[in-house]
């Protein structure tokens, strides 16, 4: 499990392309076959992916003595979003169906997580689960989300380049949960910009996992406090951490797709501190 520090927003401000990208950029989400993970200091979010082709992956005992506990959900939950083929889901003995485009929440104290793929036959078919991991202090019982569950909104404009879906499967609306709220947002032919104009929380920090991103394009994802921003490249499959005093907005060469995942202090979806266009530098 790869470990990033907190970074405070003065620090930020003197990082290089590289040093960026390596602060905030989870450039490798999945390994074939395997449960791959990064643990952020900021909240203590836990970001990853589980990719089971060939065989169905458990979630390692190890990984609880990793962050001092006996297992990985002692004491947090665990929000999974499922990007590929049919999947399934095991949880202390119990067998969920997760299909493209579903989501499963896992509640603190499941000692047992596996995850699988229905059609274990062709990688093209595999499940890919990605995954937001947070601290909880709750157990609420674990259940699947599909699409139609999700609770929608429709923003943007064509005009303006950001029409858009926003599918919000782990937030109070649908369920409820700790801290962990997570969420999808398809872009519509034509658009490309996620967020803009942007906005800040000084109350949570927030994950973008972009996805559906083309060998030949690319998201320039900005970021950095709104008068200091930055960018980073991002291709698909790779995730940006961002703290709660940065702005997270992208725009993409091509249409893309990205699953948002947010910890802190509430779970108020619109508690946003909005910016105007005009007062990014």
């Amino acid at each position: 499990m790869d470990v990033r520090q907190a970074i405070n927003s003065e620090y930020a401000k003197t990082l290089d392309t590289t040093g960026l990208r390596r602060e905030f950029l989870v450039e490798h989400i999945f390994e074939r076959d395997a449960l791959k993970l990064t643990y952020s200091h900021i909240d203590r979010i836990i970001v990853g992916g589980v990719w089971p082709v060939e065989r169905a992956v458990e979630v390692p005992g190890s990984l609880g003595q990793a962050i001092g506990v006996d297992y990985l959900l002692e004491r947090r939950e665990l929000g999974a979003i499922n990007i590929g083929g049919d999947g399934w889901v095991d949880v202390d003995g119990t067998g969920y169906t997760v299909r493209r485009d579903e989501a499963i929440y896992i509640g603190k104290g499941a000692r047992s997580v596996t995850f699988g793929s229905a059609d274990a036959t062709n990688v093209a078919h595999a499940a890919k689960f990605y995954l937001n991991c947070a601290p909880a202090h709750t157990t609420y019982p674990t259940r699947t989300i599909s699409l139609a569950q999700a609770s929608p909104e429709t923003l943007g404009d064509p005009a303006t380049s950001n029409r858009r879906t926003i599918y919000k499967f782990i937030v109070p609306d649908v369920l409820p949960t700790c801290q962990l709220s997570m969420g999808m947002t398809k872009l519509e032919p034509g658009s490309l910009w996620n967020t803009m104009p942007c906005h800040t929380h000084e109350r949570r920090m927030e994950v973008y996992f972009y996805f559906n991103v083309a060998d030949d394009a690319a998201v320039f994802h900005m970021m950095g406090e709104p008068h200091e921003t930055r960018h980073i490249v991002v291709r698909n499959e790779q995730a940006v951490i961002s703290p709660s005093w940065s702005i997270h907005s992208g725009v993409g060469t091509r249409a893309y797709t990205f699953i948002w995942g947010m910890v802190g202090e509430n779970q108020v979806f619109g508690d946003m501190d909005h910016l105007a266009v005009r007062e990014l530098r």
